[in-house]
């Protein structure tokens, strides 16, 4: 492990942690929404980081919607919260358990806005009954359809079934997104060289009705040319 490495995980968690407190009593969803963009510039700049977005005219002002994202590294929220920046879109992030109870990202995940996916429960519709509960309030809900990172070697793995039922449900429009650059690469590449400046290219596609038929991944994937 580098002298990088240790100072970029001490000032990480120092982050989580001093804007998870920060998030803690924030009612205001758009301030809120602030308090998130401004630890993930904060996380990014510090790793020399910058994010650059295609397709930036296909990102709605604002509005509800279930934002689909590919997943392949750890800084892929702060990644998509920096996309959408100059939206007014707010929305709630998908967390596994193990992520919702992390020593690490915990305080802040709980803090910011999430909902809690326990996969060992047999019963999904306390996980249902969050998200409608998330869009009555005037959120959107953001989830990585994989359902974990991606650590094979293609491009996208099989997403997983449950995210078509959250757009049903709530009527929600699926805006799809895909990050191009691999951002675990991009990560290690911050850890290993400080001086090193990198850009991540994020891309956005047309909006998808909630009432499509079709195999979204299908769509996904010719929309991206993946």
């Amino acid at each position: 492990m580098t002298f990088n490495t240790i100072k970029q995980s001490i000032y990480g968690l120092y982050l989580t942690n001093f804007f998870g407190l920060k998030l803690k009593k924030m009612v205001n969803l758009l301030k809120k929404k602030d308090i998130r963009i401004e630890y993930s510039q904060k996380q990014l700049e510090a790793l020399n980081i910058t994010v650059e977005v295609i397709n930036k005219e296909k990102i709605p002002e604002d509005g509800q919607y279930l934002v689909i994202c590919n997943h392949r590294g750890i800084i892929d929220p702060p990644v998509l919260e920096l996309a959408l920046k100059e939206s007014n879109i707010f929305g709630v992030w998908v967390s596994k358990k193990e992520l919702y109870n992390s020593p690490f990202f915990g305080l802040f995940v709980r803090n910011a806005g999430s909902i809690l996916l326990d996969r060992e429960k047999s019963q999904m519709s306390g996980f249902f009954a969050d998200t409608k509960k998330a869009v009555k309030e005037g959120s959107s809900i953001f989830i990585f359809p994989e359902g974990t990172r991606n650590k094979s070697e293609e491009s996208l793995i099989e997403f997983k079934e449950g995210f078509r039922i959250i757009a049903l449900k709530n009527k929600l429009p699926i805006l799809p997104v895909y990050i191009r650059t691999h951002t675990d690469e991009a990560l290690k590449n911050a850890l290993d060289k400080k001086d090193l400046s990198q850009t991540l290219k994020v891309e956005f596609g047309d909006l998808i009705t909630y009432k499509e038929r079709g195999d979204i991944q299908a769509i996904y994937r010719k929309m991206f040319e993946i």
